[in-house]
C-alpha cells in the first residue's frame, strides 16, 4: 500500500512539472507572436542580431552583449522583441523551451529541452518605443535642510531619451517636466545623547551631566523626556597626594613634581630662524598659567622643572599656530627646549559666487580658506558684520525668505592668528515681481559700411538693439549649491529682418525685438601668452607650468603657453619653472577676461646670475644690484658654519651660489617681477607694496648639486637709495608665497652704521638696514615698504584715432609701471617701484598707481596696452598737446605732464605715454573729473562717463570696417545669437579665414569681401556680413601692396545640420583689373563643384573651400576657441605667406591668392584744390568774377548754370552754355 502512495505521489509530481512547462511553452509563444499587432504608430525594428551559437550549453542572445558589440542600434527599453530560427522559423513553433525578458534577451538551454534535443540557432530583433519617452522616475532624494524650524525641499528627477539619431533641434520633446519637488521635514527627535562631563570633584562625592538635543521643525513641537541626565561621581575618600618624585617634590596642587634650583632653558624661532620676542610659556597640563615670556632673543628660563622625566611645554604667540613641546636633557643633569612656531596665513580658496533669486526665495554662499591655525569665518554684507547668532552660519551663509534689502555684496572673512584676509565680494540681486531681464531690447547702434548712408537722416549708424548683459532669476533644478548648477542671463529672445536703405542699395540686417531671461552662455576662458628672458628675448623652451601644486602644463619651443580657466577661478597664480635651470622659476597673476575673451600676457622671466664658489665655514657677503657707475642697493651676509641640507646637517665645503636681483634702477626688469606687489594687511584686505628691489637665492652642493638652505642670514639695504625718507621706518623683508602670489612679511629692518667700502673714502659712514632671515623652501624675497599714497588711472581704448564712443575695445591688457622719484627726489637712472595691469571692460579700465598730492612730479607712470600681442598706439602729445585728442582738459593737463614715447624722438615707438601721477585737488573743480581719481573713489573711477577726462589708446590698423547682418561683439562671447546668418555658427569654436590679394599700384586701395549664403536651403542668396580693408605695403617691392581679407568660412551652421558653401565675392575698390589667380586654387575649386561664376575683371568670385587649403593656395584658415586670437594668428600668417609663421610686415610674394593692377588714374588738368595750391591769390580773384557773371546770367537765363570749373567738365547732365565756355576760353589765353 505505501509502494502505491509513493507511485502516486511521483505521477502527480512529474505532471505538474509537464503542465508547468507546457505553460512555459505557451508563454514564450504567446511572447513571439503577433507582436506588431500590440503596438499600433510603430514601424520599424531593429535589423537582426545573432552573437551566439548553440553549441555548449545553449543559444544565448543577450541584450548586454548585443548592447556591446552593437553600440547604439538598440533603443535602451525596447518594447518588444522577436526570435527566429536562421531557418525562418518562429521560435514559438519549434517546440523548444526558450525563454525572454525584454530586460536581458533571450535563451535557450539544452538541457531544458525534451528528449535530449539541442536548441536551434536563433536570431532575434527588437521593436523600440517611439523617438522621444521619459525613464522612471528616480528615487526622491534627500531632504535639503537638517536644520531645525525649517521645511526642505526632495527632488526627484526622470529623463526625456531619444531612440533615433536626429538632429538635435528635430527631436521632440517630451510632455511634462523633467523633475518633481515636495516639501520635507525632519520630525522632531532626540540627538543622541552626549559624552558624560568631568566629575565636579575628584574626591569627597560630586556630580557629572550629559544632555541631549531636541532636533525639531518648529517651535510648538516637543521632544518627549528629559534634555538632561545627572548622575554621582566622585564617591571616594581624599587622600592625600600620592604622586611619587623621583626628583624634587609633589608641588602644592599635587600636579607636578618641582626641582628646586634646576632651571629649563628654551628657545622660541621662527620658521625662517627669526627670534620670537614676547612668546607665552606655560605647562600643557596648565596652559592658562603663563610662567615665563621670551626675551628680544627668543630665550626663556622655567625655574623647578625637573630634567628626569620629559615635560610638555605650551608656546603661544599672536599671528602663530599653538605649539606643544617636550623637553630634553642629558647626563648632566641640564633640560632644554628649542621650539619653532610656524604661521601659515589664511587664503580663501573657494570665493562666493554672485547670485539672483526672487523675493521670499533663499540663497546659499559658500567659502572655504586654508591656514594654520584653522581660521574663523566671518560673513560681511555691504561691510557690515551679519551676526552669528541671529544668521546661524558656521561654514556657509543661508539666507532664507529673501527680502528686496537683502539684495547687495557679500564677503567672507577668514581670521586666525596668523591673520586675516576677505574674499572677492558677490553680488547678490533680488527681483520682486518684475523679471530682471526687460523684454524690450536696448539702445545699440551698429556701425554701417562706409558707402551707405542712409536718406534722409545721413546717418552712418543703425539701432539694432541687444538685450543687457546682466544675470537674471531662471527655473533652477536646486537653489542650495555654492555655484548655481545653470546660471541665468538676459538674452535674445526673437529677432527679425530688416532691410536699410542705403541710398544706392540695401542692406540686410537682423534686429533683436524681443529679450528674455535664458540659461547663459557659458564661454570657454583662455590665458595665452609668451615667456621670454627680459635680457634678450630668448624663450623658456618647454618650460613646466604650475598652478599651486598641479603641473597644468608646458610652453612651446617658441615659449607660447594656453591655459583654460575654470569658471569658479578668483585669483590666477601662475608658476613658470625652467627644467634647465637658467631661468628663475617665476610666479605670475595673470589677470582674464572672464567673458571669454583670450587674453594675452607677454611674460618676462630673469636669467639666473652666474654660480660663484663661496666657502661654507667662512662669513661670506654678496652684493644685491650692480650697475655701472652705481653702489649696490646692498648685500647679503652669510655667516659662517650657516649652510644646512635637507636633513639639518651642516654643510661643510664649497658652495655654488648665485643671487640673481631684480634691480628696480632698470626700467626693462620691472615686467619681470614675481607675483603682483601686494600683501594682505591684518584688517584682511590686499594692499600694494613699492619695491626697492628682489632677489632669488640658489645655494648648491658642488658635488652632487643638491639644494641647500641657510640661516640666520642678514639682509643690508644702503639708506642712500632711499630717496623718500618716510620709506625708512616702513621698510620690511618679505618672502613670495609661491601658491597664493601674495608676499608675507618676513622681518622688520633695524639700523646700523658702517664706513668705508664699495670704492667709497674709509672714513665715509654709511647707513644701513639690516634684516634677519633663513632660507628654507622660499627662494624670492623682496625689500618693500606699504604704500598709502594711492590712486586711480582712467584709460580707455578704441577701435580707431577717431575714439567714437561706440568703438571702445574690451579685452585690452593695459600696464602701468610706476617711476619714482622726479625732480625734487634726485635720482639717476629713473627706478620702478610697482607694475599693474588691468582688463579693459565696457567702460574702460581703472589702474592702480601711486601719486602725490603735495608734489606732482613726485611719482611718474609709464603706461602700454596691448590686446592679442599686437601693441596698441597712444594719443599723440606731439607736434602740438591736443586736450580733444588726449582726452583730458586743461589746465589739468599741464600739470599731469602728458607725453607720449615718441614725443621728444619721432624714431621712437609710438604705443607708451609717460605722466605725473598728480593726485587730484578735490577743492580744484578742473581736477574732479578725472583721470586720476583718488584711491576711496574707486567707484567713482568705474563709473565715470564717456566723456568725463581719460587717457586713451587706439588700434594701429586703420581703415578696416566689419559688418555683420546678425551683430555680435567679439570681445564678449556672450553676445552670440543662433542665427543661420550668424557669421560664427558655433560659440564654442571659431573658424577665422583669410585670402590674399596682391595689388600692383601706386598706392594702397581698399578691399571688400562680400559674403553670401552659397549652397544652404536656409541662406542661398542672403549676405553673411561685409568685410572692408586697406592694402599694406611691401616697404621690400616698389609700387605693390597686399591685402589680407576675411571671408566667411564654409562649414556646419548653427543648428550642425548641413553644410553651407560661402559664396564669395572679392572686390578691390578702385580702377582694378584682376591679373592673376593662384593655379592651385583654381584646380580645387574645379575639382569641387559647384562653381561659381566668374566673369568680371574687376572683382573675382567662389564658394569658399570647406578644407583649410593653407599658404600654397593663398587661404589662410586659423580654428581657435576665442574669435579674436583666431584671426590675429589668421592675420600674422597670411602677412608672412606661411601656414606657420608669424609677421607683421606684409610680404606681397609669398602666398598669394589673387593679383590685381590697380593703375593711378592720370590727371590731365589742374583740379581746383591744385590751383588755389599753386596761385591762390589769382584762383579766388578768378572765382569772384566767375560768380559774379555766374549771378547775371541766372538773371538772364534762369535755366543756364556756370560753375567755376575748366570749359570741358560737366555737372550732372548739364553743359555750360557756349557763351560762357568762349568767356572762360578767352580768359584762359590771356592768363597764359
Amino acid at each position: 500500500m505505501l509502494e502505491l502512495k509513493k507511485v502516486a505521489l511521483l505521477l502527480s509530481f512529474l505532471a505538474s512539472v509537464a503542465l508547468q512547462s507546457d505553460r512555459n511553452r505557451r508563454a514564450a509563444i504567446n511572447a513571439f507572436t503577433d507582436t506588431q499587432s500590440t503596438l499600433p504608430g510603430v514601424t520599424e525594428w531593429t535589423s537582426w542580431f545573432n552573437i551566439d551559437h548553440p553549441g555548449g550549453n545553449g543559444d544565448y542572445e543577450r541584450l548586454e552583449a548585443i548592447r556591446f558589440y552593437y553600440r547604439e542600434r538598440v533603443c535602451s527599453r525596447p518594447i518588444a522583441m522577436e526570435a527566429r530560427t536562421t531557418d525562418w522559423v518562429a521560435a514559438a513553433d519549434t517546440g523548444e523551451v526558450v525563454h525572454s525578458s525584454l530586460e536581458k534577451g533571450f535563451w535557450c538551454i539544452n538541457k531544458e529541452q525534451p528528449q535530449g534535443r539541442i536548441c536551434s540557432n536563433y536570431h532575434v530583433r527588437f521593436q523600440c518605443p517611439p523617438q522621444s519617452y521619459w525613464t522612471d522616475w528616480s528615487e526622491w532624494g534627500p531632504c535639503s535642510t537638517s536644520v531645525c524650524e525649517d521645511v526642505g525641499i526632495q527632488v526627484r528627477q526622470r529623463k526625456c531619451v531619444n531612440t533615433q539619431p536626429m538632429p538635435l533641434l528635430l527631436v521632440p520633446a517630451c510632455q511634462g517636466h523633467h523633475s518633481e519637488r515636495r516639501e520635507c521635514s525632519n520630525p522632531p527627535k532626540w540627538s543622541p545623547w552626549g559624552r558624560w562631563g568631568t566629575c565636579s570633584v575628584t574626591c569627597g562625592g560630586g556630580r557629572r551631566i550629559r544632555r541631549r538635543t531636541c532636533v525639531r521643525d518648529s517651535a510648538p513641537v516637543h521632544c518627549a523626556g528629559r534634555p538632561v541626565e545627572i548622575q554621582k561621581c566622585g564617591k571616594g575618600q581624599c587622600p592625600k597626594c600620592q604622586i611619587v618624585c623621583t626628583e624634587g617634590r609633589p608641588s602644592e596642587d599635587c600636579s607636578r613634581c618641582v626641582c628646586e634650583g634646576h632651571v629649563l632653558h628654551g628657545e622660541v624661532h621662527t620658521v625662517t630662524n627669526v627670534p620670537v620676542v614676547g612668546a607665552w610659556v606655560a605647562l600643557a597640563n596648565q596652559p592658562k598659567v603663563i610662567r615665563a615670556r621670551t626675551d628680544a632673543k627668543g630665550r626663556f628660563r622655567l625655574p623647578g622643572v625637573c630634567s628626569s622625566s620629559s615635560t610638555l611645554i605650551s608656546i603661544r604667540k599672536e599671528k602663530f599656530a599653538p605649539i606643544t613641546v617636550s623637553t630634553s636633557s642629558n647626563t648632566t643633569g641640564l633640560s632644554w627646549v628649542h621650539a619653532v612656531l610656524k604661521s601659515a596665513k589664511p587664503y580663501i580658496v573657494k570665493h562666493p559666487e554672485d547670485k539672483v533669486r526672487y523675493e521670499g526665495a533663499r540663497v546659499l554662499f559658500c567659502c572655504k580658506a586654508t591656514g594654520s591655525p584653522i581660521p574663523d569665518k566671518y560673513y560681511f554684507h555691504n561691510g557690515t558684520l551679519l551676526d552669528r547668532k541671529v544668521y546661524k552660519y558656521e561654514e556657509d551663509l543661508v539666507l532664507r525668505d529673501l527680502k528686496l534689502e537683502q539684495s547687495g555684496q557679500y564677503y567672507c572673512k577668514t581670521s586666525s592668528p596668523a591673520g586675516s584676509i576677505k574674499s572677492s565680494p558677490a553680488l547678490l540681486t533680488v527681483i520682486k515681481g518684475t523679471p530682471a531681464c526687460n523684454s524690450t531690447p536696448e539702445t545699440h547702434f551698429v556701425r554701417l559700411p562706409p558707402d551707405c548712408v542712409q536718406p534722409g537722416i545721413d546717418s552712418m549708424f543703425y539701432n539694432a538693439g541687444r538685450c543687457p548683459h546682466n544675470k537674471c532669476a531662471g527655473s533652477l533644478d536646486f537653489d542650495m549649491r555654492c555655484r548655481d548648477g545653470d546660471g541665468f542671463c538676459c538674452g535674445v529672445q526673437s529677432m527679425e529682418s530688416r532691410t536699410i536703405d542705403c541710398g544706392s542699395y540695401s542692406l540686410p540686417i537682423r534686429a533683436v525685438t524681443q529679450c528674455t531671461c535664458q540659461k547663459c552662455l557659458q564661454p570657454t576662458v583662455l590665458v595665452r601668452g609668451r615667456v621670454v628672458t627680459a635680457d634678450n628675448n630668448e624663450p623658456l623652451r618647454f618650460g613646466h607650468i604650475y598652478i599651486g601644486k598641479d603641473r597644468v602644463g608646458t610652453t612651446g619651443y617658441q615659449g607660447s603657453f594656453t591655459l583654460k580657466i575654470t569658471p569658479d577661478t578668483q585669483r590666477l597664480v601662475v608658476n613658470f619653472v625652467d627644467p634647465t635651470e637658467k631661468f628663475l622659476d617665476t610666479p605670475k597673476v595673470f589677470i582674464f577676461d572672464r567673458k571669454g575673451g583670450s587674453i594675452y600676457h607677454d611674460v618676462k622671466v630673469m636669467r639666473k646670475q652666474t654660480p660663484i664658489d663661496i666657502n661654507a665655514g667662512e662669513t661670506n657677503s654678496i652684493s644685491l644690484g650692480e650697475m655701472i657707475g652705481e653702489d649696490p642697493i646692498g648685500q647679503l651676509v652669510i655667516p659662517p658654519n650657516s649652510f644646512h641640507k635637507d636633513n639639518g646637517e651642516i654643510y661643510e665645503g664649497t658652495v655654488k651660489a648665485s643671487v640673481t636681483f631684480i634691480d628696480p634702477r632698470n626700467i626693462t626688469t620691472a615686467a619681470a617681477a614675481p607675483g603682483d606687489l601686494n600683501f594682505v594687511d591684518n584688517e584682511g584686505d590686499m594692499l600694494p607694496l613699492r619695491t626697492y628691489g628682489m632677489f632669488s637665492v640658489d645655494f648648491r652642493d658642488e658635488t652632487n648639486k643638491d639644494v641647500l638652505g641657510a640661516g640666520a642670514v642678514q639682509v643690508l639695504l644702503d639708506t642712500q637709495h632711499v630717496k623718500m625718507q618716510e620709506h625708512i621706518p616702513k621698510m620690511k623683508l618679505w618672502s613670495l608665497n609661491p601658491d597664493t602670489g601674495v608676499w608675507e612679511e618676513e622681518s622688520d629692518f633695524s639700523y646700523t652704521t658702517t664706513t668705508g667700502g664699495h670704492g667709497r673714502s674709509k672714513r665715509e659712514e654709511r647707513t644701513f638696514l639690516i634684516g634677519n632671515m633663513e632660507i628654507r623652501e622660499r627662494r624670492l624675497f623682496n625689500l618693500d615698504v606699504p604704500e598709502n599714497r594711492r590712486c586711480y588711472v582712467k584709460v580707455r581704448a578704441y577701435m580707431s584715432d577717431k575714439f567714437l564712443s561706440s568703438e571702445q575695445l574690451e579685452g585690452v591688457v593695459i600696464s602701468l609701471i610706476n617711476l619714482e622719484p622726479k625732480p625734487g627726489y634726485s635720482s639717476n637712472p629713473r627706478a620702478w617701484g610697482r607694475f599693474d595691469s588691468v582688463i579693459t571692460g565696457p567702460n574702460g579700465a581703472c589702474l592702480p598707481a601711486f601719486c602725490d598730492a603735495q608734489r606732482p612730479d613726485a611719482y611718474t607712470a609709464y603706461v602700454t596696452a596691448m590686446m592679442g600681442g599686437e601693441e596698441l598706439e597712444a594719443a599723440p602729445s606731439s607736434p602740438k598737446m591736443n586736450p580733444n585728442i588726449i582726452g583730458v582738459s586743461q589746465p589739468y593737463l599741464d600739470k599731469i605732464d602728458y607725453q607720449r614715447s615718441d614725443h621728444d624722438d619721432p624714431a621712437l615707438k609710438k604705443t607708451a605715454f609717460r605722466i605725473n601721477l598728480a593726485k587730484p585737488n578735490q577743492n580744484n573743480l578742473d581736477e574732479t573729473n578725472g583721470p586720476i581719481y583718488p584711491y576711496q573713489s574707486s567707484i567713482a573711477c568705474e563709473n565715470a562717463p564717456v566723456d568725463a577726462n581719460h587717457f586713451r589708446f587706439f588700434r594701429v590698423e586703420k581703415d578696416k570696417y566689419e559688418y555683420n547682418v546678425v551683430p555680435f561683439e567679439e570681445n564678449d562671447l556672450t553676445t552670440w545669437t543662433g542665427d543661420y546668418l550668424s557669421w560664427w555658427p558655433n560659440p564654442q569654436e571659431f573658424r577665422a579665414c583669410f585670402i590674399k590679394v596682391r595689388i600692383q599700384g601706386q598706392k594702397e586701395v581698399m578691399v571688400r569681401s562680400k559674403n553670401l549664403g552659397g549652397t544652404h536651403k536656409e541662406t542661398t542668396g542672403k549676405l553673411y556680413g561685409i568685410r572692408d580693408i586697406r592694402s599694406t605695403r611691401d616697404m621690400r617691392e616698389a609700387n605693390t601692396s597686399a591685402a589680407c581679407v576675411e571671408f566667411k568660412c564654409s562649414g556646419m551652421l548653427f543648428d550642425q545640420a548641413e553644410v553651407d558653401r560661402s559664396l564669395i565675392s572679392v572686390l578691390p575698390q578702385g580702377n582694378c583689373r584682376k591679373i592673376g589667380t593662384n593655379n592651385l586654387l583654381q584646380e580645387y575649386l574645379i575639382k569641387h563643384p559647384p562653381v561659381a561664376q566668374n566673369n568680371e575683371s574687376n572683382a573675382f568670385t567662389m564658394l569658399a573651400p570647406v578644407d583649410p587649403l593653407g599658404h600654397n593656395y593663398g587661404i589662410y584658415t586659423v580654428t581657435d576657441q576665442n574669435p579674436r586670437l583666431a584671426k590675429e594668428i589668421a592675420i600674422g600668417r597670411c602677412f608672412d605667406g606661411t601656414s606657420d609663421g608669424f609677421s607683421r610686415e606684409m610680404k606681397s610674394d609669398s602666398g598669394v591668392a589673387l593679383t590685381f593692377s590697380c593703375p593711378e588714374r592720370k590727371i590731365n588738368r589742374e583740379s581746383l584744390f591744385q590751383r588755389l595750391q599753386t596761385n591762390p591769390g589769382q584762383t579766388l580773384s578768378q572765382m569772384a568774377r566767375d560768380m559774379r557773371e555766374s549771378e547775371g546770367l541766372q538773371v538772364q537765363r534762369s535755366s543756364t548754370r556756370v560753375v567755376a570749373y575748366p570749359s570741358e567738365q560737366r555737372t550732372g547732365s548739364r553743359r555750360v552754355s557756349s557763351t560762357t565756355r568762349r568767356r572762360v576760353s578767352m580768359r584762359t589765353q590771356q592768363r597764359q
